[in-house]
């Protein structure tokens, strides 16, 4: 490195490179689907800690899930909405670097999360018997506390292997700050870094769909041996709707970080990246709680109470 280079203080975000008046219409989309996001994930929590009846293990990981989702989606969606309507598109290097690590972390700590919900209906619906025993509320505590140490420790793993590169330019991000797209800053060879990433997209990524998958097929083959065929269908919708949402965040971030660099060029980041930033967290309310029965029960409840006040 020459003497004459400096450390960058200031990085461009380029965001979605349209007309005014599809920026506006992309502002208007993007801000009514972290509103929902919001709203969804709020009902569930609020919800889950009014409702005595919701407090069960099932209910425990997805209002582990709702607060990783609404932490998820308020990492990166304010700042691009931001960067829709302003002409200044820029964000200082050290809010980036934050951002990227926030943004691993709450990635990490979903797909834990996840496969232990997966892991929970299994048992729920395969050892029904022994469910109170094998879900105790230490074994929930347990799984939940380790995910989330887990993958803030992991999270520091790559901001340690980041902050030993020199960024020294160039000062533009094609999206927003997620690691790849910070690695292109650095003036260094990057490849221990990409090394770090791909092993550890193995573990966190194929390791735990794995998981997620056999889970499921044990749940699948339970729900054949039911006799009554409302039953077989309710379980099977339930089921196939669950599969969808974990394909579509495991599927969209193992072709934006597994697969080769000519398989997605930029702009096809741009859209893969909005699949488990924006649109996962808005549908995994409505696919994971908002159509449970037990979910509108409390609701109705809660509305009654408030009513009668």
């Amino acid at each position: 490195m020459g003497v004459n280079q400096t450390w960058i203080t200031e990085v461009t975000l380029l965001g979605f490179q349209v007309d005014s008046a599809l920026e506006l219409f992309l502002f208007g989309l993007f801000y009514l689907f972290y509103t929902l996001t919001l709203l969804g994930n709020g009902v569930i929590l609020g919800l889950i800690s009014l409702d005595s009846r919701l407090h069960t293990p099932m209910y425990f990981f997805l209002s582990h899930l709702a607060i990783v989702d609404m932490s998820y989606a308020s990492n990166n969606v304010p700042k691009m909405l931001a960067n829709l309507v302003n002409l200044k598109r820029t964000i200082s290097f050290a809010p980036c670097i934050m951002q990227t690590f926030l943004y691993l972390a709450f990635a990490h700590i979903e797909c834990l999360i996840l496969v232990v919900m997966s892991y929970d209906q299994f048992v729920a619906i395969c050892h029904p018997l022994h469910y109170t025993v094998i879900m105790s509320w230490r074994i929930c505590m347990v799984l939940a506390g380790t995910s989330w140490v887990f993958s803030f420790l992991l999270a520091l793993v790559y901001l340690i292997l980041i902050l030993r590169l020199p960024f020294c330019g160039p000062h533009e991000i094609n999206h927003f700050c997620e690691i790849l797209s910070v690695l292109k800053l650095a003036y260094a060879d990057t490849r221990l870094n990409q090394m770090v990433i791909f092993a550890a997209c193995v573990f966190i990524l194929l390791g735990p769909l794995c998981l997620v998958l056999v889970s499921y097929s044990h749940i699948l083959f339970a729900i054949l041996r039911i006799q009554s065929g409302e039953g077989r269908r309710k379980a099977f919708s339930t089921c196939s709707s669950h599969l969808c949402v974990v394909g579509l965040f495991f599927g969209s971030a193992i072709v934006m970080y597994m697969a080769p660099k000519s398989c997605h060029p930029e702009e096809q980041q741009k859209i893969l990246s909005l699949f488990y930033s924006l649109f996962n967290p808005m549908l995994n309310p409505l696919i994971y709680s908002l159509r449970n029965a037990e979910v509108k029960g409390a609701l109705r409840r809660v509305l009654y109470k408030w009513r009668h006040m």
